[in-house]
């Protein structure tokens, strides 16, 4: 998939409120949950207020893209050494979504936000923690290979940056639908296994989602 195929497929508008749009989308026989919400929906799977958050999904555009992730340091309090992507909170001088993202990117992994071009967005995500995340789409400087972006992690938050191909990303029979036990309750969530990584959760729900508007979903 070329640079321009995926700016095409990533720019293309959300569904309207009353299209199912992306929350109907899942993998052959997988159930949709924890699906990516219009902005208007949602509210209810969590009893508290929602935290308005962002993550930047970008795609690295080098002889093969790939999106970049992160893995957490261990010492943090929350979802400490899990798979994400850079994002978080959306402080009060954030002027919008896209700028928490960029912003976050920045103190995390050290992208400077002109390197970033800014595509579109995806539906918000409502996690089991109350955040709602809303996913920012970009791309990095086309022909540059993820080691060339002069990425920084901060030590604070960031153990690793690495990238996943979309060769993987495409692949249908790559995530995988999982049930487990946490804290007396069966927990069900998308896994997508890769090298040394797991990634789960919230970051796997989102990258099937954008899986599946690459495909044409």
């Amino acid at each position: 998939m070329t640079p321009i195929d995926l700016r095409a497929r990533l720019a293309r508008p959300l569904p309207g409120p009353r299209d199912p749009g992306p929350a109907a989308i899942a993998l052959p026989s997988v159930p949709a949950v924890g699906a990516l919400l219009d902005s208007d929906r949602g509210a209810h799977l969590h009893p508290g207020p929602l935290v308005p958050a962002a993550v930047l999904v970008a795609f690295v555009l080098g002889a093969t893209p790939s999106v970049l992730l992160t893995k957490r340091t261990a010492h943090l309090t929350k979802h400490a050494g899990q798979v994400s992507f850079p994002g978080g909170r959306i402080d009060p001088g954030d002027h919008s979504a896209e700028a928490a993202a960029l912003r976050e990117a920045h103190e995390e992994v050290g992208l400077a936000p002109s390197q970033v071009e800014i595509v579109g967005r995806l539906g918000d995500y409502v996690t089991g923690t109350g955040y709602r995340m809303t996913p920012i789409l970009g791309l990095l400087p086309e022909g540059r290979e993820l080691s060339a972006l002069g990425l920084v992690p901060s030590p604070d938050e960031v153990d690793e940056v690495f990238a996943l191909p979309i060769g993987v990303l495409m692949d249908p029979d790559a995530p995988q639908w999982r049930r487990a036990e946490s804290g007396g309750k069966m927990r069900e969530f998308w896994v997508w296994p890769h090298d040394d990584h797991y990634i789960w959760g919230a970051t796997a729900a989102i990258l099937v989602h954008v899986a599946a508007r690459l495909r044409g979903g």
